[in-house]
Formats: C-alpha cells, sequence, structure tokens
C-alpha cells in the first residue's frame, strides 16, 4: 500500500470527481469550501486544474463546466455560483491560498490568442510581459511548448477563455448576455481588481511571488523609427532571451491588477496582429467574435474608463514632463494614467477594425457600434453628474483634446470603414438607420470635431519643421532656457505623440486619409444621398401601408371587397410596420441634420438634393423595375439592381402566376376544408365545364355575370422577372369553393345562420336568402363595372 502522503492528495481529488456527479451544487460548494480551509496548499493544488476546468469548461470546449454565460439570476444555482466564484470567495481563497507557495500550472501554447502562439512558434518572444519567463522548452520526445503559470495566472487564463472557447450548448437555451452569471462576475473582478476608489484588498495569504513586469514610462527621447512599429530587427526578441523578474515591491503591489487586465486584452481582444493587415493574410483561420463577446469587451472598455477618470488631480498634474512628483504617487495611481494608451488601445483597434469590416449587415453590429462609442467618449465614465445642458448641445471638455489627438485613428479611420458599412446596409430598417444616427449625434458633439481636426494637422506637420524646431537640449527657464522654448518643446511633444500613435497602429509606411479632406467628403455626401433615398423609400412605403389599410374596410371583412391572395402571401416584415418606419424617418432626419453640422455642409444645397431625388423617385419608381440586363433565360440583376433592392429603392412586384387552386394553404384557411372543396369543385368543373365555358362566353347580361363567378381576373398581372406562360391569361372558367375554408367565411356563416334561428328561420330559408343575397350582389357589381368601363 502506498504511503498516506502521497494517496491522500489523489484521494481527495478522485473523491471531489465522484462527488460533482451525484451530489447537488450547493452540497459540493459546500464540501468544497470545508476541504479549502481544513487542507494544506500542499494537498490542495492537485485539484486546482480539475476544480477549475470543472467550472469553467475544458480549454478544447468538450467540457461546459458549470455554463455560466448559461446561468442567469432565474435559475436557483444562480447565487451559489456567484457567492462560490466572486473575488473574495472561496474559490479565489484557494487561489491565494497555492499563490503563497511556488506551485506552478502548464498551458499548452496551442490555446494561446493566435498572434501570440505564431510569435513563440517562431521562436520571437511575444511583447507582452505576462508571457516572459513562463514558456517551458519541451523535453526529448516533447512536441509542444507549454506556459508555466502560477495559480493566479491560471485562474485568470481560464476565467477569461470561457468567454471566447465555443461549447456546445443546448439549442433551447436562451437569454441575454448582459445578465449571465458570467458578465456579473466579470464586472465584479474588475470593480474588484480595478478600484475607482481606494485600493486592491490585500490577499489574504503572505505572497511576494507575483511575476508580472512592471510598466515603465516610454522616454519621450524614443526616435519615431523606433516608436510602436513592429520591426524584426529591433523589438522581436528571441524566446531564449527573456528578462528577468521584475522584483520592485511597487510594482508588485497592483501585480494583480496588472495581471488580470493583461490576461483580459490578450485572450479577448489579441486575435488580429498590424502583419495581418498589412499582408492581408493570416496563419491561420481569423478569429470570428460573438455578440456576447463583444458586449463583455464594452463592459471592460467603460469600467477601464472610469478606472482611468478615478485618477486624482494632483497625479494629472504631476505627470507633466516638468514634475518631479513622480516618486511619490502610489503604483496604482500610476496605473491608471496608462492603462488605456498603454494595455488597451492597439488590440481594441485591430479588434473593431476587424469587427467593422467583417460583421454581418444586421442589427447585431450594434454591439460593435457601442463599443467603439464607449471607447471614445470618456467623457461619459467620470463619475459626475452630468449637466443640465441638453445632450446634443453639451460640448466635449477642452482636457480631453490630448485623449482624442493619442486617439486619433479610433476617430477618423474606423469612421471611414463604417463609411463604406453604412452605404451597404439597409438603412430603411429602423434598426440599421439608429445605428447612423447614433454615430452621427457623437461626432457632432460640439469642440469635438475641432479637436479631431487639430489632431490631424499635428500629423501632417513635416518631419523637416519638427526637426527645425526641437532644439538640441531642453531647458527649463529656470536653468537659463526661455518660455518660447518650452511652448516649443510642448508642441513637439504633441507632435511626437500623434505620430508615434499613428504609426504604432498602421506601420510607418500608411497613407493617412484625413477626415475632414475631399476624398472622405465625397463618401459622406454619398450617404447623405443614400440616406435621402432611404427616408424617401420609408416614407413612400408608410403611405402605401397607410393606404392599403384604408380601402380594407369594414365591408371587405364581410366580403364585399376584392380577395387578393397575393397580397397575404410573402406577409410583411416586423421592420416595414407603420410605427418602425416613422422611427426610420426620423433618425434620418436627425442623422442628416448632424451630419451636416459635423462637415459644415450647406443647407441649400442639402435641401435641393433631397427634393431632386424625391421628385424623381416619385415619378419614376413605379414605372422602373430594379436595374437588369436581358439574359438567355430572361431578367438577370446587376450589381446597381442589388443595391437598389438592398436599399428598397425599387423592387419586384412578385406575384403567383401558377393555379390559384393550388397555392400554398394559408394560416386562416382550413386545411382540411381546403383539400375537400377542391376535390368537389373539381369534380364539378370536369363535368359542368363546358356548359361553364358556353355561359361566360354569352356577351349579354348572363355571360358577364357568369364571368364575374367563373372566371379568372386576366388584369392581376404584377412586373415580375419571371415571363408569365402563355395560357395564363386564357384560363378555362371555373367554380372555386375555396373562399368557403376560410375561417373568416366559416364565421360569417355561423353568425348568418345564428341571427336566421332568432328571427325564426330555417336553415333551408337561411341558405335560399344567402344565395339571393350573392347573386344581387354579383349583378350589382357586373352593371356598376360596365357602367364604369363604358364612357
Amino acid at each position: 500500500m502506498a504511503a498516506p502522503t502521497l494517496q491522500q492528495p489523489s484521494f481527495l481529488l478522485v473523491n471531489l470527481k465522484s462527488d460533482s456527479t451525484t451530489k447537488p451544487l450547493l452540497q459540493r460548494c459546500q464540501d468544497l469550501v470545508k476541504i479549502i480551509d481544513e487542507y494544506p496548499a500542499k494537498e490542495l493544488h492537485l485539484i486546482l486544474p480539475w476544480l477549475v476546468e470543472s467550472v469553467f469548461g475544458s480549454l478544447d470546449g468538450c467540457t461546459a463546466g458549470w455554463n455560466l454565460r448559461l446561468l442567469h439570476a432565474r435559475s436557483n444555482e444562480y447565487n451559489i455560483v456567484l457567492e462560490f466564484l466572486n473575488p473574495s470567495g472561496p474559490l479565489m481563497k484557494l487561489v491565494y491560498k497555492l499563490q503563497a507557495e511556488e506551485y506552478k500550472y502548464e498551458i499548452p501554447v496551442s490555446y494561446l490568442p493566435g498572434p501570440v502562439k505564431v510569435c513563440i512558434q517562431q521562436g520571437i518572444l511575444p511583447e507582452c510581459p505576462l508571457f516572459h519567463n513562463k514558456l517551458q522548452f519541451p523535453l526529448s520526445g516533447q512536441l509542444t511548448l507549454n506556459l508555466a503559470l502560477n495559480p493566479f495566472e491560471f485562474f485568470m487564463f481560464h476565467f477569461a477563455s470561457c468567454l471566447i472557447t465555443p461549447k456546445s450548448y443546448p439549442q433551447s437555451a436562451h437569454g441575454s448576455s448582459t445578465d449571465s452569471a458570467y458578465f456579473v462576475l466579470v464586472d465584479a473582478y474588475l470593480k474588484y481588481f480595478l478600484p475607482c476608489e481606494g485600493s486592491v484588498p490585500p490577499s489574504p495569504f503572505s505572497d511576494s511571488r507575483g511575476s508580472v513586469t512592471a510598466p515603465s514610462p516610454r522616454s519621450s527621447s524614443v526616435s519615431f523609427a523606433g516608436y510602436g512599429v513592429h520591426s524584426p530587427s529591433l523589438l522581436k526578441h528571441h524566446i531564449f532571451h527573456q528578462p528577468s523578474v521584475n522584483a520592485d515591491p511597487a510594482a508588485q503591489e497592483i501585480w494583480r491588477s496588472e495581471t488580470l487586465l493583461q490576461m483580459f486584452v490578450e485572450i479577448w481582444l489579441h486575435h488580429y496582429s498590424l502583419e495581418m493587415y498589412q499582408k492581408l493574410q493570416s496563419p491561420q483561420e481569423p478569429f470570428s467574435p460573438t455578440e456576447e463577446h463583444v458586449l463583455v469587451v464594452r463592459l471592460l472598455v467603460k469600467h477601464l474608463h472610469a478606472f482611468s477618470n478615478s485618477l486624482k488631480p494632483e497625479t494629472l498634474s504631476s505627470s507633466s514632463p516638468s514634475a518631479h512628483s513622480h516618486a511619490h504617487t502610489s503604483p496604482l495611481e500610476e496605473f491608471k494614467r496608462v492603462v488605456v494608451q498603454r494595455f488597451v488601445q492597439q488590440k481594441l483597434y485591430l479588434f473593431l477594425q476587424h469587427c467593422f469590416s467583417h460583421w454581418p449587415l444586421d442589427a447585431s453590429f450594434r454591439a460593435v457600434l457601442e463599443t467603439w462609442l464607449s471607447y471614445i467618449q470618456p467623457w461619459r465614465y467620470t463619475g459626475q453628474k452630468t449637466s443640465a445642458q441638453p445632450e446634443q448641445n453639451r460640448t466635449v471638455p477642452d482636457k480631453w483634446e490630448p485623449f482624442v489627438q493619442e486617439n486619433l485613428l479610433m476617430y477618423t479611420k474606423l469612421f471611414q470603414v463604417l463609411l463604406n458599412r453604412a452605404v451597404r446596409t439597409d438603412l430603411v430598417n429602423a434598426k440599421n438607420a439608429l445605428m447612423v444616427f447614433r454615430v452621427a449625434k457623437v461626432f457632432s458633439q460640439p469642440n469635438l470635431d475641432e479637436m479631431i481636426q487639430k489632431g490631424e494637422q499635428l500629423f501632417l506637420e513635416p518631419e523637416h519643421v519638427l526637426q527645425h524646431r526641437q532644439p538640441r537640449g531642453y531647458l527649463t527657464p529656470g536653468q537659463g532656457g526661455s518660455f518660447l522654448s518650452s511652448r516649443q518643446r510642448a508642441a513637439t511633444d504633441l507632435v511626437f505623440r500623434v505620430k508615434s500613435h499613428v504609426y504604432a497602429l498602421e506601420g510607418q509606411d500608411c497613407q493617412y486619409k484625413q477626415m475632414f479632406g475631399c476624398e472622405l467628403r465625397g463618401a459622406v455626401m454619398k450617404l447623405i444621398q443614400i440616406i435621402a433615398q432611404a427616408r424617401q423609400t420609408a416614407k413612400r412605403i408608410s403611405d402605401h401601408s397607410g393606404e392599403a389599410a384604408a380601402s380594407s374596410s369594414f365591408l371587405s371583412w364581410f366580403g364585399m371587397g376584392t380577395p387578393d391572395l397575393n397580397s397575404t402571401f410573402s406577409g410583411a416584415e416586423p421592420e416595414e410596420s407603420g410605427e418602425c418606419l416613422k422611427k426610420t424617418h426620423e433618425f434620418l432626419d436627425r442623422a442628416l441634420e448632424n451630419l451636416c453640422q459635423i462637415f459644415k455642409l450647406n443647407q441649400g444645397q442639402l435641401a435641393q438634393l433631397i427634393s431632386n431625388l424625391g421628385s424623381s423617385q416619385d415619378v419614376g419608381h413605379c414605372m422602373q423595375l430594379p436595374d437588369c440586363i436581358q439574359g438567355e433565360n430572361g431578367l438577370i440583376l446587376t450589381d446597381l439592381g442589388r443595391k437598389q433592392i438592398i436599399s428598397g429603392l425599387r423592387r419586384f412586384d412578385i406575384q403567383y402566376q401558377g393555379d390559384p387552386e393550388l397555392q400554398p394553404i394559408r394560416s386562416y384557411e382550413n386545411a382540411l376544408l381546403v383539400r375537400l372543396f377542391y376535390k368537389i369543385s373539381s369534380l364539378l368543373n370536369e363535368r359542368f365545364g363546358g356548359h361553364m365555358n358556353a355561359v361566360c362566353s354569352r356577351p349579354d347580361l348572363l355571360g358577364r355575370l357568369g364571368r364575374h363567378y367563373l372566371a379568372a381576373d386576366p388584369n392581376s398581372c404584377g412586373r415580375s422577372p419571371v415571363p408569365r406562360p402563355p395560357s395564363g391569361g386564357n384560363r378555362r372558367p371555373r367554380l372555386s369553393l375555396r373562399p368557403l375554408a376560410s375561417y373568416r367565411t366559416l364565421l360569417l356563416l355561423l353568425l348568418a345562420y345564428a341571427t336566421g334561428s332568432a328571427l325564426a328561420l330555417g336553415p333551408a330559408s337561411c341558405t335560399l336568402l344567402l344565395l339571393v343575397g350573392g347573386l344581387l350582389y354579383g349583378l350589382l357589381v357586373t352593371l356598376l363595372w360596365n357602367k364604369l368601363k363604358t364612357p
């Protein structure tokens, strides 16, 4: 028998695995709490990998774990899971207990994000310090590289990977992503480890083994060629030359906060690289984020803005180059100062750029759009109460000008990508129109366009002018320098920051397009034209729906109107309802106003453009088909025709051209009666078809009455790309009993017989009265129609 010291940990793990299949979740959590409190770290370290995988699921997606992404507040296990996994809960206590010892847990490199994995496989050290000093090189006979992570890093890696790991969830599992247990836990971890007020609570166990390298402020003397440029010779180091661990006690004070943020950013955002966009290729299949993924990223962005904006005013003033009080700044305050620019900006930019270019053209893009708008509006997350000033007139404070300049591409380049997307979107849809309005509303905020233009001017300043301005040595006025040289230095620093930002995100050979330049102005005018067309289309559809509703009067419900089976075949889309079309018109109107305000467009020319567009559409829409070319088998849509159909400008009037008796059974018809009446009418038409044809061929009143009841309408022909069959207009007269299978007709007959019974009329008398009434109605319609046709 093996020694107890060797068997007890495995025995504990075996018992836990056995309990996981037999005991309910509440009892399992209670048992785990006792085990974590009572057992030493030496016996607990073996259960952490199994426990983390059983909670968050396996990295390959085979095990779903506790399904945190599908667990909502209505579930009985919701509160149990949150209590067990919260930042100060039992599981985190286990992590801290193991963190105080020198335990490491291995993660295969194959589960890292694509760019990081490719760097390691090519023998290049990743840029993120999170992966430094963690690589475990394979022994002889092994082919896989592993990362050796401490317990906290191991836990956060699995927690972050739970969001992006594809898992086979049941199709019946639905719910909002923003109230799931996973979303709530992410919010709780962000608030705990990145607090806006106070500091991160210390670990309950002694811990001095955090291994995250503290961020060091980048020197302003770095040249443009070396800052933010992905040069293989300068920035790519071999994995055998890993930097030593930073043992600075000040850095260790926030290592958990930095680890959490770096893990979230790397796992959630670092799936795209600058090289991939420059070479237009990827070493692997591109990663496609889900809407839930984007919503969690937006939560991260919003909290980071609130975290960064909680920086104390004295720390803000000390961040200037001339100040020397950094030594008195706490590590957490210094972390707030650099968190957005240093850790998030580049990876979020590539992430959003990929989403803008590859996301489907539907309403789910709203999550991506709001994530972008949240990032470019940090002033919304200052924690201060907004003034009573109307939102559309609220001026962006001048203190945000450095942020706008250091994130210039987030405003200009992504706006250009959005323009290319908007012109391909169906703006008649109210949800798509709302997204265009949201963007125009954000960029129309007073003072924002001036900040963007100033940032563009700083970037476009020639290099030789910059070098001419820069003095050989920066001297403060107290050291003999002038205040003029101090202002020159400040201007030079601004230019440097803007250029460094653009070069870091787009490469040093990027071709920058100005947001307020002529080329983009032309694209904006194209978007305005499409918005105007969508407004006209929405108005036309709304008017047509109103007319159709008005024509469907009370008498038509009693069968005294002309039935149109074709109008009920396709059904109306919910987005084309009257209320949604009114919202579309309102959103597009306000979007036009905001675009004119942003780009200083002439209101007179815009009104003339919309007026001309509206008149040309009103004249030609009803007579024009979508743009087509004649092919061997009929009309073929061109690219222009497809855009016209997508935007709702033109459409084919598709109508059913087959046998009316063979149309699909409608929801308002009884399927059994439809089939029964079809057989009866087919027998009658087959036996008495000759007599019906003879009656309808007569030129007198009886012939006209027969054609009213028996002949098909030869004029119900729409504009369709499908040619009509030759015999379509020469159908033989026949009797159709299908209207009697309609629930409406059955209800009317029931009411008629009930009324007759109340008037002491028998079924035979009621039937006779109905036949006489139908005959008189047909006679009246026939006479009136004949008088209308003759002048």
